[in-house]
């Protein structure tokens, strides 16, 4: 590993890690400090850009495996069981309305009917996010706490799989491949 490289990785933990120690001093965002070193390095290094993202993406993998065990195992199943029908009709709504946000945010493109379904449907899976802050109110403390782990953990349960055949059934009919249709630069 060049020192280039280990360099930026320290980095990347030092920034989040001083977003806590820098609270009362500055305000201060590790995760856009880290974007910000990332866009930095994907333009002036593009090289090294490509090499950090796949130690990254390594170190992801563990991560999201434990991020996703903690969460399941911090679930109240007999409050998830009382709360349950309110929870997916919220997540139903919430759903909705986020497919006809991501419908008006294609108005202006170029985008055909049935590629913006595709993109509707593509956006339909939540679960990094959800799992990442769903248990935050709980670990606070807060009387919401169970309620917003449970709308989090359902909305993992039932986005992901939906989304994930959503895509599945639709990325055929819905989308073409222009790749195949466009004449070569050589020809």
């Amino acid at each position: 590993m060049t020192s280039v490289m280990k360099i930026a990785e320290v980095s990347a933990f030092l920034f989040s890690a001083a977003e806590g120690l820098l609270d009362d001093v500055i305000p201060f965002s590790g995760l856009l400090a880290v974007m910000a070193m990332g866009i930095t390095t994907l333009r002036f290094y593009p090289t090294l850009a490509v090499r950090l993202s796949s130690k990254f993406s390594k170190l992801w993998v563990a991560a999201e495996m434990i991020l996703f065990a903690l969460v399941g195992a911090t679930l109240n199943i007999d409050y998830a069981l009382s709360a349950g029908g309110k929870a997916i009709l919220l997540l139903v709504l919430v759903l909705l309305f986020r497919m006809a946000g991501v419908f008006v945010c294609l108005l202006r493109t170029k985008l055909n009917i049935k590629e913006r379904l595709f993109c509707m449907v593509a956006y339909i899976p939540k679960a990094t996010v959800q799992a990442a802050i769903g248990g935050i109110p709980l670990a606070m403390g807060l009387p919401c706490g169970d309620l917003v782990l449970t709308v989090a953990v359902l909305s993992i349960l039932i986005t992901a799989p939906l989304g994930a055949l959503g895509i599945d059934l639709l990325y055929k009919r819905c989308l073409t491949n222009t790749a195949q249709n466009q004449p070569h630069a050589a020809e």
